[in-house]
C-alpha cells in the first residue's frame, strides 16, 4: 500500500534536501508535454516559460520552502532564488515558524534564459550569470534553463540535461 507522505515527499531526499535533479526533470517532462497549449495563452511570449516554471515549482516548494522571483543579487537578478530550510517542519505550524528560517538552508540558484542566437552563446552568457549568482548568493547549487521557442526544432533536439563548469562551478543545464 502507497502512503500519501511518501507520494507528496518524492522531490525530498531522506536528509531533507530538495532533489533539485527529479523536479527539474519532472518539469522538463511536463514541458514537452504541455507547453504548445498553455504558451499560446500568454501575450507575453517569453515570459511564458518562466511562468509556467514558477507555478511547476511553486506548488512542491510551497510545502516547507520558498522561491525569490527575480531576487537581486548585486546589481544584477537572479530569476529564481529557491530556499529550503534543512531542518524539517514537525507540524503545519511549524512549517510557517520563522525560527525554521534561522537555521541551515538550502539555497538553489535558477536561471532562465530563451534561447536567441546560437546555443553557444544563449550558454555562456547564462553559465556566467548563474556563476556569479551563485557565488553571491553562496550557494554551490545552480540549475541553467535554455528554452528553445523555435517550432520548427524538433523535441528531441531541445530536451536536454548536461552538467558544464564554469570558474570551477558544476551548473546544471537543462534544454526545453
Amino acid at each position: 500500500m502507497l502512503v500519501i507522505d511518501e507520494i507528496d515527499n518524492w522531490y525530498v531526499t531522506p536528509n531533507n534536501r530538495l532533489n533539485m535533479d527529479k523536479l527539474m526533470a519532472a518539469f522538463q517532462h511536463f514541458f514537452q508535454e504541455h507547453s504548445g497549449h498553455w504558451l499560446e495563452r500568454f501575450q507575453f511570449k517569453e515570459a511564458g516559460p518562466q511562468l509556467l516554471l514558477q507555478a511547476f515549482l511553486q506548488r512542491v516548494i510551497n510545502s516547507g520552502g520558498r522561491i525569490e522571483r527575480e531576487y537581486g543579487l548585486g546589481r544584477q537578478r537572479v530569476d529564481l532564488l529557491v530556499l529550503w530550510p534543512l531542518q524539517p517542519a514537525q507540524d503545519e505550524k511549524e512549517k510557517s515558524d520563522w525560527t525554521r528560517w534561522q537555521g541551515p538552508l538550502q539555497k538553489v540558484v535558477v536561471e532562465l534564459k530563451v534561447l536567441h542566437k546560437s546555443l553557444e552563446k544563449t550558454l555562456a552568457s547564462g553559465l556566467e550569470q548563474t556563476c556569479t549568482y551563485m557565488d553571491t548568493s553562496g550557494t554551490k547549487e545552480g540549475h541553467l534553463v535554455i528554452f528553445n521557442r523555435d517550432a520548427n526544432v524538433p523535441w528531441r533536439d531541445k530536451i536536454f540535461r548536461r552538467i558544464e563548469t564554469c570558474q570551477g562551478v558544476d551548473i546544471n543545464v537543462w534544454g526545453m
